[in-house]
């Protein structure tokens, strides 16, 4: 059984731990958009294996005795779509190329020369290497953000840069501002470091009063083909927010890691960082180029640049140096990837397909980005997710990217991938919708996943 080997697993590797509280068999049949009888026969194969026990008045419960231990912030969900898997499901998840540019192998052939040249040199750089942040530094200037080397630190990808900032910023029991629905990876950062999360609509909107009444340790934005929406953060906008941002002293963290994938036509809007003294940007190469390459970065002040740079050097001393040496090569060639061309053409097959398809599904107009934002006609994201894993289709629900709780009838849906796995994704998810089955009661709330 499916049900069962699935909890089996969780079981097993620790996730759902020893005197853990299952749900009812009817909830959790609702929940997955399955018969009770399937639930059922799950809890009672468990149960025969000793892995769970069933009192009349105590519930379901995980066998063994409950042991205090730490919440790990990785859900397995996160963890498993990080990797191949070999079981035929396509994974809708993680938004990241699937496979590097022709332009990285290149890059990678023309450091070896500086390689070889290495001489006196013991390779740790907890600031990043010095041509790479002159190149990041180069491309704030080129799009209206003056900025020296000294206020580029050089991270391993997005990522570290968002928990680097975290460790720096939030204290446990700090109130942080983050949009609702926004990126979940950072949501579990600002959890992992104890942080009370507030949400905002998407742009910040209500900051000046939520400001005033939270007195929150930093904020957290997208403006630009924000994940998962796709929206762009009007000019006049960001200049409110930045300058409000300043006037309050809330350092504002500006994910710009979306902003080189805008589609051809659109001109890159410029960066918070262009209007404020707060702002903090954080970028990556995970998006545009490959998330194997592992190359992120924060520009800030330089100060505030070294502060990180001690407190980075505690983690892991310093990046990849080949790496840096190669994402030096490709910053400057960015614009003339045509990444955002590949994904637009991806966006138009996909949407085509939805609208013959499932037409009934709603998504927002995108002018660039790599997702899409559905809301589903009926029903839920976490329940639909499910009958999508059974047809083979791993998609991610909006009620993980939304801390007011509002977007548990949305999932997300990537297009950073060929359009023959588009194709057959639509045709799983078309079969998953015309076999699902909206629960009848309320979602069981889903413990946010973190996702890319």
């Amino acid at each position: 059984m499916l049900l069962a080997a699935r909890m089996r697993q969780l079981i097993d590797d620790g996730e759902l731990p020893a005197g853990a509280l299952l749900p009812p068999d009817r909830t959790l049949a609702e929940a997955l958009a399955v018969g009770r009888t399937t639930v059922v026969a799950a809890y009672d194969l468990l149960r025969s294996e000793g892995r769970i026990t069933r009192r009349q008045g105590s519930g379901t419960r995980v066998a063994g005795t409950p042991v205090a231990s730490e919440d790990l912030p990785a859900d397995p969900i996160f963890l498993g779509s990080l990797e191949t898997r070999d079981d035929g499901v396509l994974l809708a998840i993680c938004a990241a190329p699937g496979e590097p540019p022709p332009e990285l192998a290149e890059a990678y052939t023309r450091i070896i020369p500086e390689l070889t040249a290495i001489s006196g040199d013991i390779g740790y750089y907890p600031y990043g290497h010095l041509s790479l942040r002159t190149a990041i530094a180069a491309r704030y200037t080129q799009y209206g953000v003056p900025t020296v080397a000294e206020q580029v630190l050089v991270t391993n990808g997005g990522q570290q840069a968002l928990s680097l900032l975290a460790h720096a910023l939030v204290s446990p029991g700090d109130q942080v501002l983050a949009e609702a629905p926004t990126f979940p990876g950072a949501l579990e950062v600002f959890r992992e470091q104890g942080a009370v999360l507030r949400g905002l609509p998407v742009g910040l909107d209500g900051f000046e009063a939520a400001v005033r009444e939270r007195r929150p340790a930093l904020a957290y934005v997208i403006p630009t083909y924000h994940n998962p929406t796709g929206a762009v953060l009007p000019r006049l906008d960001r200049q409110r927010l930045a300058r409000a941002a300043a006037a309050a002293d809330v350092p504002l963290i500006e994910d710009e890691v979306p902003a080189d994938l805008g589609f051809p036509g659109q001109d890159r809007p410029t960066a918070l960082a262009a209007y404020g003294s707060s702002v903090i940007s954080i970028g990556s190469l995970s998006k545009s180029i490959w998330g194997g390459l592992r190359i992120g970065w924060i520009r800030a002040a330089a100060p505030f640049i070294s502060r990180l740079a001690r407190l980075r050097a505690v983690h892991d001393l310093g990046g990849n140096v080949p790496a840096q040496l190669a994402a030096a090569h490709l910053v400057p060639l960015l614009d003339s990837l045509n990444v955002g061309a590949t994904l637009q053409s991806r966006h138009a097959h996909l949407t085509t397909l939805l609208s013959e398809h499932l037409p009934t599904w709603r998504y927002p107009t995108l002018t660039g980005g790599q997702v899409l934002w559905i809301q589903l006609p009926s029903g839920d994201g976490n329940s639909f997710a499910q009958t999508a894993l059974r047809h083979g289709i791993a998609v991610l629900p909006g009620a993980g990217l939304d801390i007011t709780n509002t977007s548990a009838d949305h999932i997300r849906l990537h297009f950073h991938t060929p359009e023959a796995t588009l194709t057959e994704s639509v045709t799983r998810l078309t079969k998953a919708w015309h076999a699902y089955r909206a629960p009848t009661t309320a979602p069981i709330p889903a413990r946010p996943a973190i996702a890319i």
